[in-house]
């Protein structure tokens, strides 16, 4: 990165690299730019993967301009700042991943290894769901880890083998 801002605020689902990945590849640089992200919707699954991946900020784009703003100099203050819709959707999802007959799979994972056990490629994933194709094989990388397998097939035939899959 050219730039090292102390703030960046991204969009989640902006174009490759979206914003998850920026995220990553910011804290995999160990650059002191603290990453807020705004999202178009309550999606549990990546809220949990950007908390655990280190962002600072999470809000929701329908927040207001005074929002943004106080979010800003939160984490500026070094504060992290989560909408209360993240916070529900994160308790819902910390929930659902620590249960006793919790899903091995997020939803969005299992949405994207239903249409690759359909046949389709990245490519076609990606314009079905609307995500980007990195987005696609980063949800399918996280899959095969859960899995314990290293490749498309054997993550269809073990996603059906426990029942994930009809």
């Amino acid at each position: 990165m050219e730039l090292e801002p102390d703030v960046a605020l991204l969009d989640v689902d902006m174009p490759e690299p979206d914003g998850l990945e920026v995220l990553e590849e910011v804290v995999r640089r160990e650059l002191p730019t603290r990453v807020i992200l705004l999202s178009g919707h309550a999606e549990s699954d990546p809220m949990y993967r950007a908390i655990a991946a280190g962002v600072a900020g999470y809000l929701i784009k329908t927040a207001d301009r005074d929002t943004i703003c106080d979010a800003i100099a939160a984490v500026v203050r070094g504060e992290t700042v989560l909408a209360a819709e993240v916070q529900q959707a994160l308790a819902g999802e910390l929930r659902t991943r620590s249960g006793p007959s919790a899903p091995l799979l997020s939803v969005r994972e299992l949405e994207v290894l239903r249409h690759t056990a359909d046949g389709c490629s990245a490519k076609e994933v990606a314009e079905q769901l609307d995500i980007s194709a990195t987005t696609v094989r980063t949800y399918l990388s996280h899959a095969y880890d859960k899995l314990g397998v290293s490749d498309r097939a054997a993550a269809v035939a073990e996603a059906m083998r426990q029942g994930l899959l009809e």
